[in-house]
């Protein structure tokens, strides 16, 4: 899914660009773009490798042996590999068979690991290396392609990298450095509907991963993922076929790609290389395991989409066991339309930000597309809808809005730019959502209090008070304390069993707890305050931040 213009400058040296940042660059290479120089488009066999010319400014290898990406070579300075290692899928593959085969301008280059294949392909005149594989079942461990690079040649201090010089803090992948900010490869800020591509540029040379358009991964449009990393020995960009942390889905099996590797003269890489705009019909007859070309796809339209809260953006999502695609709701009326759908039945979910409010069943069909009349949505299906007495943040299936959650996509908790996780807050002062911290631990913040006031009316009757989350680490969830009065503990939802809320994830399964707080537990002086008590239970986790904890999405009673 490609985004709107945004013509962010390029910086000297090195960050992840969005997908809204490319589509106002110039591109500078491309599958439209020409020969840029006299070299002979071609390959040869140096005994060990594969070895192929773009006739560009490219030259790559393939480990005969392994399917290894063993050299990238562009305009005569390589980049591939950091450690003694190659680049590939996984961690590397065992012996294979490898085999190539050139049809007119275009060149492939096949890898067999038992039920895997993998392929690289070459297109004259082109400076970028096209990827596909096919992880047919779990008998093969291949959960990503991950590029490595070379020392030095790319520079950076983001969130995703990091230096031998910085103090490990967690898990021998999160690290403080002396001013006490905190990085992580986990740090890469963006959901999978957010970027197109990633990698890096010194100004004058670009190295870039242009993703697929993930439809057999795992997880959906909000999906947050390793990407990129940065550290004294090299680099690393990814394609993630499946990712295990903070995982809300089984894994899918099947043909991913094309992910493109591309090289450009500092610049983004080209926008008819992003997903929903790449057009491969030069692939369409060259045998790749599991390829289905543009005429065997078909495409799901609704005309739009009533019953919205126009506050929040709207995206619809597809999906079923065998893939996954989504897009955009028009901010104006709804209208969507998500292209380049295998042939299926599926589940249609609407969500209002990443809160899923209205689903249903689609069909595709190849070359057709499957048309939906307006679709509504039933006012109940929002929580926001529903009358409240008080309310901290808007349901919208995310944290933010509350204290520290902008940081938390791309940073540790105990990083010094966070506000202090505690502190309480009184309901009618202004700044109820902004003082409430977006996580609660066990063993850093549980027992955080809300101060509210009732009217005589309101204290003469039950209420229902709702705590929303959206995900969870070691079963924490919210038990709560009204006055002298105190809750069931609640049973844990399904939730995700690896870390979260400590390597940038917030994105779990949003779930509603409930809790019928009787009349008899409201203060009767209405000039007084009751004290909502928030607990953080589970007989799970450790210590601090890896304490039992969970992310809010918002908090109301009712009236």
């Amino acid at each position: 899914m490609s985004g709107t213009a945004n013509n962010r400058p390029v910086r000297r040296r090195t960050f992840v660009l969005s997908a809204a940042a490319a589509a106002g660059t110039a591109a500078l290479t491309g599958p439209l773009a020409q020969t840029a120089s006299a070299a002979a488009f071609g390959y040869t066999d140096d005994g060990s490798n594969y070895v192929v010319d773009t006739g560009a400014n490219l030259v790559f290898k393939v480990s005969k042996t392994n399917g290894d990406l063993t050299s990238l070579v562009y305009r005569g300075v390589e980049y591939q590999g950091y450690g003694g290692m190659n680049s590939h899928i996984e961690s590397g593959l065992g012996a294979s068979t490898v085999s190539i085969r050139q049809s007119g301008t275009t060149i492939l280059i096949s890898v067999a690991y038992g039920t895997l294949k993998h392929y690289y392909a070459a297109r004259s005149g082109e400076n970028n290396v096209y990827l596909w594989t096919n992880k047919a079942d779990t008998s093969v461990s291949a959960t990503r392609y991950i590029l490595r690079v070379k020392k030095g040649l790319f520079l950076n201090d983001e969130p995703d990298s990091y230096t031998y010089t910085n103090s490990t803090i967690e898990a021998s992948d999160v690290f403080a450095k002396s001013d006490g900010q905190t990085r992580s490869k986990h740090y890469s800020k963006l959901r999978v509907m957010d970027y197109d591509y990633v990698g890096w540029t010194t100004g004058s040379v670009g190295l870039w991963i242009v993703r697929s358009n993930h439809e057999k991964a795992s997880g959906g449009p909000f999906y947050r993922s390793l990407l990129r990393h940065q550290s004294a020995d090299g680099g690393g960009l990814y394609e993630i076929l499946y990712y295990g942390q903070n995982q809300t889905e089984d894994q899918r099996f099947g043909l991913q790609g094309p992910y493109v590797v591309s090289f450009t003269d500092g610049g983004a890489p080209s926008s008819s290389l992003f997903p929903g705009t790449l057009t491969t019909s030069w692939a369409d007859s060259l045998g790749i395991s599991g390829y289905v070309g543009a005429s065997g796809r078909g495409r799901v339209a609704g005309v739009g989409i009533t019953g919205r809260n126009t506050a929040h953006p709207y995206t619809v999502g597809i999906a079923n066991s065998a893939a996954q695609y989504w897009g955009s709701a028009r901010a104006s009326d709804g209208y969507f339309s998500i292209g380049g759908v295998l042939p299926g039945t599926y589940t249609l979910t609407v969500h209002k930000g990443e809160l899923a409010v209205y689903s249903t069943q689609v069909t595709v069909s190849a070359g057709g597309t499957t048309t939906l009349n307006s679709i509504a949505i039933p006012s109940t299906n929002d929580p926001s809808n529903a009358n409240a007495i008080w309310r901290i943040n808007d349901w919208n299936g995310t944290p933010s809005g509350f204290k520290n959650a902008g940081l938390m996509t791309y940073a540790h908790p105990s990083d010094v730019r966070a506000a202090s996780w505690t502190g309480n807050v009184v309901i009618g002062s202004g700044s109820e959502t902004s003082a409430f911290p977006c996580y609660l631990w066990k063993d850093v913040n549980s027992g955080l209090l809300v101060y509210f006031k009732l009217t005589a009316a309101q204290a003469a009757a039950a209420h229902t008070l709702r705590i929303g989350v959206t995900t969870a680490y070691a079963n924490g969830r919210p038990q709560v304390v009204v006055n002298a009065w105190t809750s069931a503990i609640p049973s844990p939802p399904t939730q995700p069993n690896t870390r979260s809320l400590t390597n940038g994830s917030y994105r779990g399964n949003n779930h509603t707890f409930t809790y019928s707080v009787p009349a008899s537990a409201w203060l009767t002086d209405t000039s007084q305050y009751n004290v909502l008590k928030i607990n953080v239970v589970s007989g799970s986790g450790t210590t601090s931040y890896l304490s039992a904890g969970t992310a809010i999405d918002a908090i109301d009673l009712l009236v």
